[in-house]
């Protein structure tokens, strides 16, 4: 789908919804890879200082706590340094369908005389699939980073070659050597993400943000039949822990999992709201006033809303007390890629300041960047005032929780109250 330039040179998208914000199983994946590890069918449940746990006991995972450096592919081989890519050779990207700017590749194919090809899926489980079945050949992909781990464990990526990759000065200092990649040997950040509430501040007649706790508002009969949340499990059931206070998104407690199956119970019979994934598109156009969001579709809700009717009536808030999330998604370099070469000048021009500014104004999800802040989003013109929220800041990473990789039987556990709660509703 093709973007208009503005005159800044971003990529402005109007029309139909984005299709690539099918994230609803961007974790689910983790299910179909656990048989990749050695883990007991059944759950145990060990006490650990008076707390019941859901574990297997067996997989170590990556988090701020823990972080990993990943040991270099033996099957897999860097490429060398002082390479360029080869005239007329094709780049086969494999991403969320408008998950990435036409004029940043076509940028691309200007400056190397490199083809670029982009093929999408749908979510995760198709894409991890597909690369792990060795019979494609993309050359980059776009997971977020509780993938990493089992991909690299699985020799489905090829460790990245950092002299090619001189951008990476633009970006924010923690991403040189983040938690779940240390010394960025696999992954570079493509854009960062917060979670929270967007509403549309014309169709209701209070102000979500000055509530005590905002989350209430999806346990308040009063806005039955007005509210939506994100159908992703982990994303929405991790609003149920932080409504309570509760800091760990990726709890295997007993207690803390009965919590989310009795609130989630209690927000279907308070306000029965719809568990979609095109805010973006519904929000807007008054289809409800109140919805759970990922702060880039909230930024994106700006170009779907109807003829006339001002950006200024979209408003998000996220919750900058530690009580609420953000994430990030990255570029990986498949091990099957055929043309790593132009892949790692690619993530190069990706990195750019003015490549990546522009591809903001096309997907709506901020990059990392030293030269964007909440200040220059808005005086730039990618958001208003009242959507200043969904913007990212480097300290946010430190003081946030974060969506992990779980243990397979907790992650299994998880799933049980999702589906029960779909079954319900």
């Amino acid at each position: 789908m093709a973007g208009n330039p503005d005159a800044l040179g971003r990529d402005i998208v109007a029309g139909s919804p984005l299709r690539r914000r099918l994230r609803i199983s961007r974790r689910s994946f983790l299910r179909g890879l656990s048989a990749t590890i050695a883990v007991p069918a059944t759950a145990q449940l060990l006490a650990a200082c008076g707390d019941q746990l859901y574990t297997s006991g067996n997989l170590v995972l990556a988090s701020p706590d823990h972080p990993v450096k990943w040991p270099l592919s033996t099957k897999v081989p860097m490429i060398e340094p002082g390479l360029t890519p080869e005239p007329g050779s094709t780049l086969k990207i494999y991403n969320y369908a408008d998950y990435i700017g036409p004029g940043v590749i076509k940028a691309f194919t200007k400056l190397y005389d490199v083809k670029v090809t982009v093929s999408t899926f749908n979510d995760t489980d198709e894409a991890l699939t597909k690369i792990a079945s060795g019979a494609v050949d993309f050359d980059l992909h776009f997971p977020s980073y509780d993938q990493i781990g089992k991909m690299v464990a699985g020799d489905l990526l090829r460790p990245l070659t950092h002299e090619y990759i001189t951008n990476i000065d633009n970006l924010w200092p923690q991403f040189k050597n983040p938690w779940y990649d240390q010394g960025w040997q696999y992954s570079v950040p493509y854009t960062v993400y917060n979670t929270g509430i967007g509403w549309r501040n014309d169709l209701i007649d209070f102000d979500v943000s000055a509530l005590d706790n905002p989350y209430d508002v999806f346990w308040d009969p009063a806005n039955r039949g007005k509210c939506a949340v994100i159908d992703d499990w982990h994303t929405t059931m991790s609003m149920v822990l932080l409504r309570n206070g509760i800091r760990d998104v990726n709890s295997g407690r007993v207690a803390d999992l009965e919590v989310i199956r009795r609130d989630l119970k209690a927000m279907s019979e308070a306000t029965d709201p719809r568990v979609t994934i095109t805010m973006y598109n519904d929000l807007p156009a008054g289809q409800y006033s109140i919805a759970m969001m990922w702060g880039g579709d909230a930024v994106n809700a700006q170009y779907y809303l109807p003829k006339g009717v001002p950006a200024e009536v979209l408003s998000y808030w996220w919750a900058e007390d530690g009580l609420g999330l953000v994430d990030n998604d990255l570029m990986v370099l498949p091990a099957g890629g055929e043309n790593p070469v132009a892949a790692h000048f690619f993530i190069n021009h990706m990195l750019d300041a003015a490549m990546a500014s522009r591809n903001f104004g096309y997907i709506g999800y901020q990059p990392p960047q030293n030269s964007i802040s909440p200040e220059s989003v808005v005086a730039d013109g990618y958001m208003t005032e009242g959507l200043v929220a969904a913007a990212v800041r480097p300290d946010d990473f430190e003081t946030s929780p974060r969506l992990l990789e779980l243990d397979p039987v907790v992650d299994a556990e998880w799933h049980n109250i999702w589906q029960e709660y779909k079954a319900s509703g």
